[in-house]
């Protein structure tokens, strides 16, 4: 026995210094960078909504308006686009090209406003581009829909299952106890701010608020000495969580933006990307940013800042193709690492760790019977499909049998004929 566990302990270690040394290799060997998806929080803006009792609700304080683009968010997007510009400069173009790059946002004007500014700085017009003397600005196109039909990038189009699993969630026992522990901190935040706050999300919205005024060098009530930004931080950091906690909310929120970046790279892979394009980017919020790294399986808890960025690359090196994801918080982009892979993921690795989430038909899951999860109907589709294929093979079965017995009969019925001779007449 004692031989057994050494040989099996000793082929363990084996493998995972094979697979060591294989990523190791991977990574040395020159790769081509063929595409990219880029996602983007917005910049730096006002707050959506102050509280009945904040000192700062008059809007003079915010002089462009609630919940919009300030031009510190603007300059912000700016230097990320030339960031990328910087990173991407031997994938793109100089100039900008709809051949090249496609880029999509929220129907929210600071996420609008965010993508423009940073285009300015990841295709300033040059030569004949610029088309007026001295602009360092030309119009791209940035492409849109109405929040309530968006299930990318907003995450707002209504899916009833969706508002189930979410609400089973919440339930969890680990929400609920965290729930539980700070009501007194949700009485004293309700009796001071004049909202009521009642779940950690409304504390977020207390913690944002807040936040962007102490950025702006507000000074804060003396009340929020005792809250902010401790414990109320922690509360925002669990209210990015929970939208995406579980697989099947994962793959109601995040998915269907994964989904679209895997055909991204199976298209590029095969030559059948039309338009074949090396870029594409979309400009968002802080929960899609969140949504999108639960997805992933790489959401550690936190507030996803402004101009946050997630980087999926595909990378080709030989003949294989091969997934890398980054993801950019501060001045740098960090490499991020699928549970199961290697930093650089083979693509068809990659697109199997994330098959769970996955949905093969949105929308038909987000109204499918609320008694079963995706999974049990995935299950229920393959159990469907085993059936009738069972009940064909009988039914076959039976006709063949019927086919040869008829057979059979007729045969017998010319062998035992009575055959007429002359002798007989």
């Amino acid at each position: 026995m004692r031989q057994l566990k050494w040989v099996l302990r000793t082929c363990a270690l084996i493998l995972i210094l094979f697979g060591a040394v294989t990523s190791a290799s991977l990574e040395n060997e020159e790769s081509e960078l063929v595409m990219v998806n880029v996602l983007f929080r917005h910049g730096d803006r006002t707050p959506v909504n102050p509280y009945p009792f904040d000192p700062y609700r008059n809007a003079s304080y915010w002089t462009t308006g609630w919940g919009q683009l300030t031009t510190v968010g603007m300059q912000q997007h700016y230097e990320l686009g030339l960031w990328l510009r910087k990173r991407y400069i031997s994938l793109l173009k100089n100039d900008y090209s709809k051949a090249d790059l496609y880029i999509q946002s929220t129907d929210v004007d600071r996420t609008l406003m965010s993508a423009e500014s940073n285009l300015a700085g990841l295709f300033p017009p040059r030569g004949s581009r610029m088309f007026e003397p001295g602009l360092k600005w030309q119009p791209i196109p940035v492409h849109t829909i109405p929040e309530h039909l968006d299930h990318l990038l907003a995450m707002k189009k209504p899916c009833p299952r969706y508002d189930a699993e979410f609400a089973k969630a919440r339930n969890l026992p680990e929400i609920k106890k965290l729930e539980k522990d700070h009501q007194d901190l949700f009485n004293y935040l309700t009796f001071h701010t004049g909202s009521e706050v009642r779940t950690i999300e409304n504390a977020e919205y207390i913690h944002s608020t807040l936040f962007i005024e102490s950025l702006k060098n507000l000074t804060l009530p003396e009340w929020t000495k005792k809250v902010y930004p401790e414990p109320l931080r922690m509360l925002a950091q669990w209210s990015f969580a929970i939208p995406a906690y579980t697989p099947e909310l994962q793959r109601l929120k995040g998915g269907p933006l994964v989904k679209e970046w895997i055909e991204h790279f199976n298209k590029k892979r095969s030559g059948t990307l039309e338009p074949n394009r090396k870029m594409y980017v979309y400009s968002a919020h802080d929960t899609t940013i969140a949504n999108i790294l639960s997805t992933l399986g790489l959401f550690e808890r936190h507030c996803p800042p402004y101009t946050s960025t997630v980087l999926a690359e595909l990378h080709k090196i030989k003949n294989s193709y091969y997934v890398s994801i980054f993801y950019k918080n501060s001045s740098v982009a960090r490499p991020m690492t699928l549970k199961g892979c290697s930093q650089l993921c083979e693509l068809d690795k990659f697109i199997s760790l994330l098959k769970p989430v996955i949905p093969d038909n949105w929308e038909k899951e987000c109204h499918y019977n609320l008694m079963f999860s995706s999974e049990d109907l995935n299950d229920l589709s393959i159990s469907a499909l085993a059936t009738s294929g069972i009940l064909s093979l009988i039914l076959l079965a039976v006709l063949v049998i019927g086919f040869f017995k008829q057979r059979r009969q007729v045969q017998d019925q010319f062998r035992y004929q009575t055959v007429s001779t002359n002798a007989d007449a």
